[in-house]
This record gives structure tokens, C-alpha cells and sequence, in this order.
């Protein structure tokens, strides 16, 4: 087990703070840091063409190989970007919340994705047409630049996810993962399933079940009927393994480096 970097992990989580004041044209209050982070010439035109709607758990936002006929900009919830297998089975490859966008092919120009994303905790969005996205991009560079910052910090994900999965103890791998969806849902209580749960850490249920019931003996969690509620979030930084301190430290040095130009 390794130290994930309390300080940055820290920083990432206080940067969550909504900034006052915007709100689109329904009355409905941004939380989308993408859309917060626009000047107001951009915002105020983007929001003119987005669609407030909600996306309960299991809402699937794109299918893999089909055409992406929306773009998402979650105000609220989690989605999960899972690579789909010929036999059905599927593996999280990818995490977001207010801190991305789905749709991440259309920022290259492309119309398809080889990974279903889903809702895995209920919330809602920003929604907007690929087509009308396609539009907004020569018009809104802050907007454009954002996308592409995202799409490189959902690649990181991708990378490290991979040589965790490989790598690492199921408990350590449990812990990244419950800190990641903690960052970007605020609270401290995960509503999933162990079925889910090991589709999200491409293992076996009982192997979930064994590294849960670890992480409940040390006092880090409590699992009930499919809610995990994190207890002790220092004591879990230190249980989960080097992953999400890379994670987070290289997101965070990203986004300094956006601000020193």
C-alpha cells in the first residue's frame, strides 16, 4: 500500500467549490467546473443551447460504435466510461462528474466511441446536440481548450486504471476507487452494488466482498445493502495503492501549468 498524496488530494477536493452566480437559462445553477470556468461571452452563448435534463442511475449517456448524437456536461452524479467485450462483459476505463463532459470523440471531429458511458450514480446534465457542439466549437475557444484539457486527464485515467487493474490487490484498487468517485461527488456516501462494484474493478464479486469486508474490519468504511459510506478518508488514502496519488498530483500539476500561461 502507498501514501497517495494527502496535500494534493486535498487541493483537488477544495477546488470543487461552485463559482456564484451562474445559472442557465431555466434557473437551474451550474456545477459543470467546464462551463464555470468560460468567460461570460462564452458561457452566456453555450448556455443558450444547452438542455437541463436529469439522467437516473444506469442512463446510458453513448453507446460504444454507435453514433454520438448528444454531448453531456454533468451538473450532478457520476458516469462511468466502460469498454464494452464482444461477449457482453464490460470494465471501467474512466470516471467523471462535474469535472468533464461525455462525448469526448466529437472535440476531434469524430462521430463515434468504442466505450459506453453510463450514469452510475443518478444526477443530471447539460446536454447539447453534436451538431450544435460542432458550431460552438470555432465560436467558444475557452470552451474548446477545456474539452481538450479534459479529454488528456480522462486518458491519464485511462492509463493508470490499466496498470492498476493489473497490478494491484483488490482492497487497494477499492480504495482508488472510492476516492475517485468521493472527489467528484463531494459526499461521503457511494450508493453501489458489489455486482457493480466488480464490473467498475473488472474482478469477481466475491473478490469485492473479501476486499470490502477488509477495508470495513480497519474502519475506513461501511458497506450496507449497496451503500458504501467512507468513515475514514486519510486511513483510506493510505490503504489504496499509488494510483490515484499519480492521478491526482499529475491533474493537479496540469492545471497549474494552465495557469502560468
Amino acid at each position: 500500500m502507498a501514501n497517495s498524496g494527502n496535500s494534493a488530494a486535498s487541493r483537488t477536493r477544495n477546488n470543487s467549490g461552485v463559482k456564484p452566480g451562474v445559472t442557465a437559462k431555466n434557473g437551474q445553477a451550474v456545477h459543470n467546473k467546464i462551463l464555470l470556468a468560460l468567460p461570460a461571452k462564452e458561457c452566456s452563448a453555450l448556455l443558450e443551447r444547452l438542455e437541463f435534463i436529469s439522467l437516473p442511475t444506469h442512463s446510458v449517456l453513448h453507446e460504444a460504435d454507435e453514433t454520438i448524437t448528444f454531448a453531456y456536461f454533468p451538473n450532478e452524479g457520476l458516469a462511468s466510461v466502460l469498454n464494452v467485450m464482444s461477449d457482453g462483459k464490460s470494465v471501467e476505463v474512466g470516471l467523471l462528474g462535474t469535472d468533464g463532459f461525455v462525448g469526448t470523440p466529437l472535440v476531434a471531429g469524430y462521430k463515434t466511441s468504442p466505450s459506453r458511458v453510463i450514469m452510475q450514480i443518478a444526477g443530471s446534465a447539460f446536454r447539447i446536440t453534436a451538431k450544435e457542439l460542432a458550431a460552438s466549437i470555432p465560436e467558444c475557444p475557452q470552451l474548446t481548450q477545456g474539452m481538450h484539457r479534459f479529454v488528456q486527464e480522462l486518458a491519464l485515467q485511462s492509463q493508470q486504471v490499466a496498470a492498476c487493474n493489473r497490478l494491484h490487490k483488490v482492497e487497494e484498487r477499492l480504495a482508488r476507487w472510492l476516492l475517485m468517485c468521493q472527489d467528484r461527488i463531494g459526499g461521503d456516501v457511494v450508493p453501489l452494488t458489489q455486482e457493480f462494484l466488480a464490473h467498475m474493478l473488472a474482478t469477481r464479486r466475491a473478490s469485492v466482498t473479501v476486499a470490502a469486508g477488509i477495508l470495513q474490519k480497519a474502519g475506513l468504511i461501511t458497506y450496507f445493502r449497496g451503500v458504501v459510506k467512507i468513515q475514514d478518508r486519510s486511513k483510506l488514502e493510505e490503504a489504496c495503492c499509488e494510483c490515484y496519488g499519480m492521478i491526482v498530483r499529475q491533474t493537479m500539476r496540469w492545471q497549474d501549468e494552465a495557469r502560468v500561461r
